[in-house]
């Protein structure tokens, strides 16, 4: 084979949440009571859209974690040897985008290293700007540079309006015909908005991300889009590759918080009595603990461990993955005390209704009334703060990186871009572009989880009446 697939540890936990969720759509599906709540989220504009913007991260984030090593072209073919380098399909598909390396800093879309330097010019030494070994190599002149950024722009906008309208057409065919409409009626109700669900949102949501797409596209193909760092390597693909951080953090942690928080927050609520002081206790003395001296000790004995043991890990990239690991581990340790209060107080509240002390007078077992009774009412509870708290954690990562206790230096992550640029932030010309690329896909993440965060909370939350 030409590569060998590697599966990193959060590979695998990707694969199983993806799993997960996928056997639960298909669950919830099946069940009228359950589709309900969703069906209502689906008829709000902005959840939709923001839902769009999450499936691009997410869709990103999926490609980067499909990990391979390329096999040697020396290597001979009875005994193949792999290189120590772990890409992924995303990398693939960037293709030059990772390649390409300057020398130093550069600005967006600029032809020229950012910095002066002693250049040959004439049989003569100067210090002057070097043009850049990629970024607009193309160009003979430097004239030619705005006409040609125009050009790709248009060029991508073209190309992403023409996408966009094919899905449309493809998308509203299909819908004609399930509802049994003329494609005309159909075109009709869905500019008048009487789809039942927001169709101009969520073309117009499409058709900007296609858009943004193809001009993105167009001059990364000739740019370097957002500039280049330090080393010379392009800020768009390390900010692309920092989603895959991003998503990890926020997903696996929430996947460490739940048990911690529901069971120990049903229990407190619900046994009361000693199993209430003792839960109460826990919680108490693990907030009265500085969360980032935990989680600086953690990342220290993982730091110790995989120097201790280097055989266990033969890559960089296991290494780094395996610090991420138990940054999301100990993060989920120290951050399920909130949810945890929140379900012991509505316990508290539910373990008191008329059904519940009937199902106990009939002596149904403890498990049962929890499993049938208490936990379907605090449910929209704990959906509600894994969406809310995935933005959190995401936020976290980055002051984490920033202080020095986050991923692994090694990672790409928007933590370790602002951590970074900090310094150069002081310098004259201040290089910008890499903190600025960082806040910006980082503020279009956490904003769409908020936004459709507030469509989930809307649609599930009881005492709101489901209110659009």
């Amino acid at each position: 084979m030409s590569f060998m697939p590697v599966i990193l540890w959060t590979d695998a936990l990707i694969l199983a949440l993806l799993a997960g969720v996928l056997a639960l759509v298909w669950f919830i599906r099946r069940h009228e009571h359950l589709r309900a709540p969703w069906r209502n989220v689906a008829q709000r504009p902005m959840a939709m859209g923001a839902a769009l913007v999450l499936t691009a991260f997410v869709a990103i984030g999926l490609l980067d974690s499909l990990h391979y090593r390329e096999r040697l072209p020396d290597s001979p073919p009875d005994a193949p040897q792999y290189s120590v380098e772990v890409l992924s399909v995303f990398d693939a598909l960037v293709g030059e985008l990772r390649t390409q390396q300057e020398k130093t800093y550069s600005a967006p879309l600029a032809t020229r290293l950012y910095a002066k330097e002693f250049v040959e010019r004439g049989g003569v030494t100067v210090r002057d700007y070097p043009r850049l070994q990629y970024g607009g190599a193309h160009l003979a002149h430097a004239s030619e540079h705005l006409p040609d950024v125009v050009r790709r722009s248009l060029i991508g906008l073209a190309q992403g309006l023409a996408a966009s309208l094919l899905l449309f057409g493809l998308l509203a065919a299909w819908q004609a015909r399930r509802a049994r409409l003329v494609f005309g009626a159909w075109l009709t109700a869905w500019w008048l908005g009487q789809l039942g669900w927001p169709g101009r949102t969520a073309a117009g949501m499409m058709a900007l991300l296609l858009v943004l797409a193809g001009v993105i596209m167009q001059l990364a193909a000739g740019y370097h889009v957002l500039g280049t760092d330090k080393v010379g390597q392009d800020v768009l693909y390390i900010s692309l590759k920092s989603i895959r951080t991003g998503l990890v953090i926020g997903t696996l942690t929430t996947l460490v918080t739940l048990p911690l928080a529901i069971g120990f927050g049903i229990a407190a609520g619900y046994f009361r009595g000693w199993v209430d002081d003792v839960i109460q206790y826990v919680y108490t003395v693990l907030n009265s603990i500085p969360g980032v001296l935990l989680i600086a000790a953690a990342v220290l004995i993982v730091q110790v461990y995989i120097e201790s043991n280097p055989e266990l890990f033969d890559t960089a990239a296991a290494r780094a993955d395996i610090r991420l690991l138990a940054l999301c581990l100990i993060m989920g340790v120290t951050s399920w005390t909130g949810l945890a209060r929140l379900l012991r107080g509505e316990s508290l509240k539910l373990r008191t209704l008329d059904y519940v002390e009937a199902a106990r007078a009939f002596g149904v077992s403890h498990a049962r009334i929890i499993s049938r009774h208490i936990f379907p009412n605090v449910f929209h509870l704990v959906l509600i703060a894994i969406v809310l708290d995935f933005s959190g954690l995401v936020l976290a990562e980055a002051v984490l990186s920033y202080v020095g206790v986050g991923v692994d230096p090694t990672m790409y992550s928007w933590g370790n871009m602002i951590n970074g640029a900090r310094l150069e932030l002081a310098r004259e010309p201040i290089v910008w572009w890499q903190l600025g690329a960082a806040f910006a896909f980082m503020f279009t993440l956490v904003l769409a989880a908020n936004l459709f965060a507030d469509g989930v909370r809307d649609a599930f939350d009881p005492r709101l009446g489901g209110r659009r």
